[in-house]
């Protein structure tokens, strides 16, 4: 699948301001970027990393000004989408040292606050199964509120609650699959799915001794997402973290399937 993407922000700084974005569309054997570009208005200094796994990449933006951007690209999407439910589990000796830290509690996701809630729901369940039927608890008892959550919300949070947005559902997942002892990160994804559209949040699993992404939303599937980029939580993935400040006056994301 091929997608085309556009992202446009508009974010009013009133004075020299420090920016963090992660906006661009990864390269990897699951997808490829074949076209991109990135404007900006105005700006001090521009700064291009790797992000967190060096899956995709950070910028770090000087502002002169406002942020006016605009970030284009064509991404072909050819990934391989495993049967969840066949998934089994690695075990825990079998892990590599950097998955170890997705078994941990992090800002938005505990890592065993949800033991009891766990055994009596799916405790006959394991792998791919068990986070299939965690997924599709989430999609069945949670309600997508854009205005139930804030910045500050935990997965306990939206566990009760009951409703979030996508990256509390993500969020919840994810310390779901923890307190299982199953490894799991969030991915920040487009996709033409999203409705309205919009950055999307997913969660990814360690299962086979490989990732993969499942989105507890029920949106979009793993073939139709582009990924951007990986973390603990959301914390890791923000579009755009400011270092001083910068108030939105216009953003608007556009995805469509070619």
């Amino acid at each position: 699948m091929d997608s085309q993407i556009t992202v446009r922000l508009n974010y009013g700084v009133p004075q020299p301001c420090t920016l963090l974005l992660q906006i661009r569309a990864m390269t990897d054997a699951s997808q490829t970027v074949t076209w991109e570009n990135t404007e900006i208005a105005a700006y001090r200094s521009f700064r291009d990393m790797p992000a967190e796994e060096g899956i995709g990449n950070r910028i770090w933006l000087e502002t002169n000004g406002d942020l006016i951007l605009t970030y284009s690209a064509q991404v072909s999407v050819n990934r391989f989408v495993a049967r969840m439910d066949t998934l089994q589990e690695t075990p825990l000796y079998q892990l590599n040292a950097p998955t170890i830290k997705y078994l941990m509690a992090s800002r938005y996701c505990t890592a065993d606050a949800f033991a009891d809630f766990l055994a009596e729901t799916f405790g006959q369940l394991s792998g791919g199964a068990k986070v299939l039927a965690m997924s599709k608890w989430i999609t069945d008892n949670l309600t997508y509120d854009n205005d139930s959550s804030d910045s500050d919300t935990t997965a306990k949070d939206t566990f009760a609650a009951r409703r979030g947005v996508c990256r509390d559902y993500a969020h919840l997942l994810i310390a779901f699959c923890r307190s299982s002892a199953i490894p799991a990160r969030i991915a920040s994804v487009y996709s033409p799915d999203v409705s309205p559209p919009d950055f999307h949040a997913v969660a990814e699993v360690y299962l086979n001794g490989g990732w993969h992404l499942i989105d507890p939303t029920g949106m979009t599937t793993p073939d139709r997402m582009v990924v951007v980029g990986v973390g603990r939580d959301a914390a890791d993935v923000a579009f755009l973290t400011a270092f001083g400040t910068a108030t939105l006056n216009e953003q608007a994301v556009s995805v469509t399937a070619g």
